[in-house]
C-alpha cells in the first residue's frame, strides 16, 4: 500500500518537497535523526524510504504528532475508541477557565475540555497520542488562517459566514463545523497513514542542544525556523501545547528567531553535530543569515559542503515573494 502523510496544517512544512529532499540522501545511509521534525513530513517519507528514523521536536504537540505517525508502528483508532472520547457532556476544565472567547467559544472550550479528559482513558499511549493529533488537526480546521495569533475579534469575523463570502467570496464554512466533525473525517486518512517498516523508530521532545550530541544515525536533518520569516511558532502553536498539557506554555528559550544571536546559535548547533557523518540544512533563500553567510559557518567544520536549490513556494507569503522563494539544502560531509 502507498502511505500518505495525512494533512496536518504546519507552516514551514516541508510536504510538498519531502521526496526531493529525500532524494539528496547520501546512497548506503540507513538511520535518520529529524532534528526540528515539525509536522514529520521528511521523517514520514524517510520512513517509508526503510530509515530507522529518530524525530525531536521541542514542541509537545508537535512530539506528539511524531509520536503517533513516526514512532507508532500499528496501533490505530477504532469504533470503541472514538465512542469513548467522545462520550460524555462538555464540562468545564482549562480549556475553558483560560480560552473562553479567546480561541474558541466558551461552549466549544467546554467540549476540548471534555474531550482531553476522555482520551487519557485510551489503553495506550500511540492511541493516545494519534487521538492528540487528530484533535489537533480538528482544532486547527476550526481556526482562521491555522494558527493562534488571531485576535478573537477576527477569529468572530472570519468564522461569520455571510462577511466572509460578502468580503472574500468564500463562506469558510469548515470554521463552525464541530471538533468531533473534523475528527472523524480526518480519522480514516490518519489511521491509513500508520505502518511498520521494520525499524525501530523514536520520537523525542527535547531542546535540540541536549539531544543531538546522544543520537546516532547517518544522517542528521535540520530545518530550524527561518529568521527574518513568518517563522513565530510559539505565537502560532503554543495553545496546542497548552491543551495537551493543561497549562500555559512560556516561549522556548532556543528558538532560532532572534536576529541579534542566530550566527552564535548557528555555530553552536553545528558544534554539536560531529557524531553524524551528514548534515542536511533546509533553508529559505530569504532568510537571515543568507547563503553565503551560513555556508561561512558551515565551511568552519567541513571543507565539502554544497548547496542544491529548488524553487518553493509558501502558502503564508503573496504572490509576488511567492515568486522569489528557493528552497535550499546544504548538504555537508562531515
Amino acid at each position: 500500500m502507498n502511505r500518505t502523510l495525512p494533512k496536518i496544517n504546519f507552516i514551514g512544512n516541508k510536504i510538498k518537497i519531502a521526496d526531493w529532499i529525500c532524494d539528496h540522501f547520501p546512497k548506503k545511509t540507513k538511520s535518520l535523526f529529524d532534528a526540528f521534525s515539525g509536522g514529520c513530513s521528511v521523517s514520514y517519507e524517510a520512513k517509508k524510504r526503510g530509515y530507522q528514523v529518530f524525530s525531536n521536536d521541542i514542541m509537545k504537540i508537535n512530539y506528539i504528532i511524531a509520536k503517533s505517525l513516526i514512532e507508532n508502528s500499528k496501533e490505530t483508532l477504532d469504533s470503541n475508541d472514538i465512542k469513548l472520547i467522545f462520550d460524555g457532556s462538555p464540562k468545564s476544565g482549562f480549556m475553558h477557565k483560560n480560552y473562553s472567547n479567546v480561541y474558541y467559544f466558551e461552549n466549544e472550550c467546554k467540549e476540548l475540555d471534555l474531550y482531553r479528559f476522555n482520551i487519557e482513558k485510551l489503553n495506550n499511549e500511540f492511541k493516545k497520542a494519534l487521538a492528540l493529533t487528530l484533535m489537533r488537526r480538528a482544532m486547527i480546521r476550526k481556526m482562521p488562517y491555522s494558527r493562534f495569533n488571531i485576535l478573537w475579534n477576527k477569529v468572530k469575523q472570519l468564522r461569520d459566514e455571510d462577511y466572509s463570502y460578502k468580503t472574500y467570496k468564500r463562506k469558510r464554512a469548515y470554521h463552525n463545523q464541530s471538533f468531533e466533525f473534523h475528527f472523524k473525517k480526518n480519522l480514516e486518512s490518519y489511521n491509513l497513514s500508520i505502518f511498520d517498516n521494520g525499524m525501530k523508530n523514536k520520537a523525542f521532545n527535547h531542546d535540540i542542544y541536549n539531544l543531538s550530541t546522544k543520537i546516532n544515525a547517518d544522517i542528521i536533518y535540520v530545518d530550524p525556523p527561518y529568521a527574518g520569516t513568518m517563522n513565530n511558532y510559539h505565537s502560532f502553536y503554543s495553545l496546542l501545547d497548552s491543551f495537551v498539557q493543561s497549562r500555559e506554555i512560556q516561549p522556548f528559550k532556543n528558538n532560532f528567531t532572534n536576529k541579534k544571536t542566530i550566527l552564535s546559535d548557528f555555530e553552536k548547533l553545528f558544534s554539536n553535530f560531529a557524531n553524524f557523518k551528514y548534515w542536511i540544512i533546509s533553508y529559505n533563500n530569504r532568510s537571515y543569515p543568507n547563503k553565503d553567510d551560513m555556508m561561512s559557518i558551515l565551511e568552519k567544520f567541513s571543507s565539502n559542503v554544497k548547496i542544491i536549490e529548488k524553487e518553493h513556494d509558501y502558502k503564508i507569503t503573496g504572490k509576488k515573494m511567492k515568486k522569489q522563494n528557493k528552497e535550499l539544502l546544504f548538504i555537508v560531509n562531515n
